[in-house]
């Protein structure tokens, strides 16, 4: 069992590093500032919602 174990990470390690191609710091700074945009959009977009839900609650279905 031990070696199974072993195996495993020595096989995992190999991939790592001589099969997975990883990205270039440029890429992974592009990629990171398209998921923070989005993110912020998608943000907006749900507080928009809420706010105009709320509003239509509040003010236009039960009014105090």
């Amino acid at each position: 069992m031990f070696t199974k174990i072993t195996n495993y990470c020595k096989e995992s390690y190999d991939e790592l590093v001589h099969k997975v191609s990883w990205p270039t710091r440029s890429e992974l700074s592009s990629s990171a500032v398209v998921v923070l945009t989005a993110s912020l959009l998608i943000a907006l977009v749900v507080f928009l919602m809420d706010s105009a839900f709320q509003f239509i609650m509040e003010d236009v279905i039960y009014p105090h």
